[in-house]
């Protein structure tokens, strides 16, 4: 395209320059398609009728293309025209041959009118635009031969012509040019909008932003049209023009038939034309763009446009949605983390309960937390945590509720309305009036520890992320839970006498140094069963085994929770009693040995040695506290068993 500007103007350069090319867009027809060649020289023609009335010759003039086609057809004089001489015909032989020759042509000819003979001048002018380019147009003259115009006036005349048929050319051709200009600089705008909207999206990293950002251009674009982004994934946006899209099989659905084919779809009908174009990335299409105008004449360039701008958009929302992943990704490992961390801070069960469960809470800003146990042998599922205080400690069937179903399946599950769903009762989410629920199972081995259900009060409040998310800490979770069991399990085994039940001699003593530094008091029994060796040989060891567990029991039955009794070595027993005095650890004392002396099978008797100790006493070490208890035992024996001794 050439751009004409002011200071490049001078007449006869351009005269020059352009004559081949206007001569080459005039012969050629396809310059001014929306004028036409005809067109182009009866308006010239017109324009030099206007100024040259006064000199045109007298007869009948007409107005030949190339070809030889008649355009205009013009009587000068109203008596020639009244004999209406069929004059296109006399002068085709003559104009043809001027269009090869590109030479002027005159010819005489005999006509009749009316009975009367009359000799015509037969005159033709060629209108060459250039040498190279052959003849444009043709003048022809009709005259009476006595009145004919010299040739001289008729070339004249073919120049003058010539003259404003340049002039309407270059009108034309100026035209043109500034169409094309005008559209260049359109399509120059164009581009540089695209590429602003391009750079504009690619510099967004959250997903909301791209999606305002596009819609935003597409509007500004598109300023008389309605927008709209429907997104085949679960995504809430507050911008109601970006909605969820209903997936359907209707082929009348052109938003479905653009998701499905991967392709722009347009439909126009009563006036309004609806343009349907997918957004796609590298790895999947994530919706529809679909833009409905009224009366809009649509063109292909502004498609191509859309679509380039949809895969932008596509392109930009999946990098933004990938990095929100990672992100997510990112805090999710550092939760884990985090978690884990804690977790393996305490080997206490209790602890480790309660802070998981406040950090579930927190993580996944649900409104209720419960942690359940399974057990086995019962088929029972404990509360064993619960922000819902009504709910700790309850016991519920194995089959029940949505624990029940999870210990089935052994699979997670996650409800979105639980209003709408008849077919699982849940007496945890009827009474927080939760509809949202998260639950999944704690695994150790392939075997159900226990279920962990999170809740919400508001419908649709988890996310599939949270469901995913809730799964990994429940196995960090279900490890911890088991690593602390087995701890407390073997700390016990290891404090306690795997005979009697009752606690170990070295535990026993860490207790009593512990209460003697807070407690003001406190007193000890040692227990002994009489003639336990006669025991033994009369019925066996294993009834005497059976003899050293009844009297166990028989210690346990007596004395409160806090009280610790630990087998001291042998037969030999221990209790301490803290924050008792000496009279109350003897009346223990007796009830102890009662309750064995009638209880017992075979029956046997016990001697007790009591001891204690008071802070203003000073310091009394656990061997100074034993040994006291020990020597009134020695004096119960001493003094025939089955008695009791205070020291």
């Amino acid at each position: 395209m050439k751009e004409i500007r002011p200071h490049d103007y001078d007449a006869n350069s351009i005269m020059k320059q352009s004559m081949h090319e206007l001569s080459f867009f005039l012969t050629s027809g396809n310059a001014f398609p929306e004028s036409g060649l005809p067109a182009i020289l009866e308006e010239g023609f017109r324009l030099w009728r206007s100024e040259a009335d006064e000199s045109v010759p007298k007869g009948i003039l007409m107005l030949f293309d190339g070809q030889g086609s008649c355009l205009v057809h013009e009587p000068a004089d109203t008596q020639w025209d009244s004999r209406s001489w069929t004059t296109a015909k006399l002068l085709l032989p003559v104009v043809l041959e001027a269009c090869k020759s590109g030479k002027q042509e005159r010819m005489l000819q005999s006509l009749e009118y009316e009975g009367e003979a009359y000799e015509a001048c037969l005159s033709v002018v060629p209108i060459m635009l250039d040498q190279t380019q052959g003849c444009a147009a043709v003048f022809g003259f009709i005259q009476p031969a006595n009145e004919a115009s010299d040739m001289a006036v008729l070339h004249s005349c073919a120049l003058h012509y010539r003259a404003c048929l340049h002039r309407h050319l270059e009108h034309l051709y100026i035209q043109h040019l500034t169409r094309e200009q005008v559209a260049a600089e359109k399509e120059a705008a164009r581009r540089e909008a695209m590429l602003q909207a391009t750079k504009r999206l690619h510099d967004q990293i959250h997903v909301v932003a791209v999606l305002n950002e596009f819609m935003n251009t597409l509007e500004l674009l598109y300023p008389h049209s309605n927008v709209e982004l429907l997104l085949s994934q679960d995504y809430s946006h507050a911008d109601a023009r970006v909605q969820l899209m209903t997936f359907t099989h209707d082929m009348n659905d052109i938003c479905a038939v653009a998701f499905m084919s991967g392709e722009a779809a347009l439909r126009q009908e009563e006036g309004r034309m609806t343009i349907a174009v997918p957004i796609t990335g590298k790895q999947a299409t994530y919706g529809v763009l679909r833009l409905t105008t009224v009366g809009m004449e649509w063109e292909e360039d502004e498609l191509a446009d859309m679509e380039m701008l949809a895969e932008t958009a596509g392109t930009a929302f999946e990098n933004a949605k990938l990095y929100e992943q990672s992100n997510q990704l990112i805090n999710e490992l550092q939760l884990i983390n985090e978690l884990t961390r804690r977790l393996n801070q305490s080997l206490q069960l209790k602890d480790i309960i309660e802070f998981t469960t406040t950090d579930l809470l927190q993580i996944f800003k649900a409104d209720y937390c419960c942690m359940l146990q399974y057990c086995k042998e019962d088929n029972e599922f404990i509360v064993l945590s619960s922000n819902k205080p009504e709910l700790l400690h309850e016991r519920l069937n194995g089959d029940y509720g949505f624990c029940g179903k999870i210990l089935q399946t052994k699979e997670a599950l996650i409800v979105s309305d639980y209003s709408e769903r008849t077919a699982v009762s849940s007496k945890f989410m009827t009474l927080t009036g939760s509809h949202s629920l998260i639950a999944t199972p704690m695994l150790v081995h392939a075997e159900v520890l226990g279920v962990i259900l999170l809740t919400h009060r508001r419908p649709h409040f988890f996310s599939y992320d949270n469901y995913k998310l809730l799964q990994v800490l429940a196995t960090h979770i279900g490890l911890a839970i088991t690593n602390a069991s087995l701890h407390s399990e073997m700390r016990r085994m290891a404090i306690t006498d795997h005979l009697t039940g009752l606690h170990a001699r070295h535990f026993l003593d860490e207790q009593i140094q512990a209460r003697q530094r807070q407690d003001e008091l406190g007193a000890l029994i040692l227990v002994d069963i009489d003639h336990f060796k006669e025991v033994n040989d009369t019925y066996g060891h294993q009834i005497g085994d059976k003899i050293l567990t009844q009297v166990s029991s028989i210690i346990r039955s007596v004395i409160r929770d806090s009280d610790i009794a630990a087998r001291w070595g042998g037969e030999e027993l221990a209790v301490y009693l803290p924050s008792v005095t000496t009279g109350q650890a003897y009346r223990i004392a007796e009830r102890i040995r009662t309750q064995v002396s009638s209880q017992t099978d075979p029956g046997v008797t016990v001697s007790c040695g009591v001891s204690e100790w008071h802070f203003e006493d000073g310091k009394v070490s656990v061997e100074a506290l034993f040994y006291r208890a020990d020597m009134a035992l020695y004096k119960a024996k001493k003094s025939g068993r089955n008695h009791v001794q205070v020291g």
